[in-house]
């Protein structure tokens, strides 16, 4: 199925993207992004050395010219922090697309809107390739893609939670108003949250924790591709109409 997904004028193979962070060991790392199929990896400035090559980082394990290296500002909890390490990461020559977050609350991870709106808009002046990470509020979605964001990225769930897509009208609210890509990130826990997304009409889903906190990473690196290339395929194919009554899949006209 020819099914391209293109932002910022950049062509995407894969409709899944994988972070890096919580998995064993760097090896184990590669493994998981091997298995999942993706073309998009991001990585924490601020937690993975990637800006200092001389040291052992994840850029050894995973191929840059293999890779698009998709740079976060995980752990950043003010608008500065996250321009700084944002300018880092493209003066290291990792990339001038950033995955921006700019954290409100320490507990729940939610996004400080306000502090991102602000942060998107900066960056975009500066050339960067912004994916915002926000919740799913539809108002929000749209004045960041006013602001220039690329894409949008509103929460499935907590990040790190596990509890898959908690809000799907608010998500498909996002998807009608949106002229920008939507992709799903933070919340999903097994291959079916991933389907949901799909199936709603996102562009892509971005996975972390429910790969690398699996019992076993690789297999799970697996179904979410497989997850992912279904709802996609199911989304474009159409879903049937639901019906209160049954409808019988053999009809009585020319029966014996």
């Amino acid at each position: 199925m020819e099914d391209t997904l293109v932002i910022g004028g950049i062509e995407f193979r894969s409709r899944l993207w994988v972070g890096t962070g919580k998995y064993k060991d760097f090896e184990e790392t590669a493994r998981a992004v091997e298995a999942s199929g993706a073309d998009v990896v991001t990585v924490a400035v601020r937690r993975v050395n990637i800006t200092d090559r001389k040291s052992e980082n994840l850029l050894d394990y995973v191929d840059s010219k293999r890779y698009k290296i998709l740079p976060n500002t995980a752990g950043c909890y003010t608008v500065e922090d996250a321009l700084r390490y944002s300018r880092l990461a493209r003066e290291a020559g990792v990339s001038d697309m950033i995955k921006l977050e700019v954290i409100g609350d320490e507990r729940t991870l939610f996004p400080d809107t306000m502090g991102l709106l602000q942060a998107t808009e900066i960056l975009a002046k500066e050339g960067f390739i912004v994916f915002p990470y926000t919740n799913d509020d539809p108002i929000m979605a749209k004045r960041l893609e006013n602001a220039g964001a690329a894409a949008v990225m509103p929460l499935g769930a907590p990040i790190g939670s596990g509890l898959g897509i908690r809000n799907p009208y608010n998500i498909k609210i996002i998807l009608e108003g949106a002229k920008v890509p939507v992709l799903v990130d933070a919340g999903v826990g097994t291959a079916s949250d991933a389907t949901i997304a799909m199936e709603l009409g996102c562009d892509a889903v971005l996975i972390n924790t429910a790969i690398a906190d699996a019992k076993d990473p690789i297999a799970m690196a697996e179904a979410m591709k497989h997850a992912v290339l279904a709802g996609r395929l199911a989304y474009k194919a159409g879903r049937m109409g639901k019906k209160l009554y049954a409808t019988a899949s053999s009809p009585f006209e020319g029966m014996l």
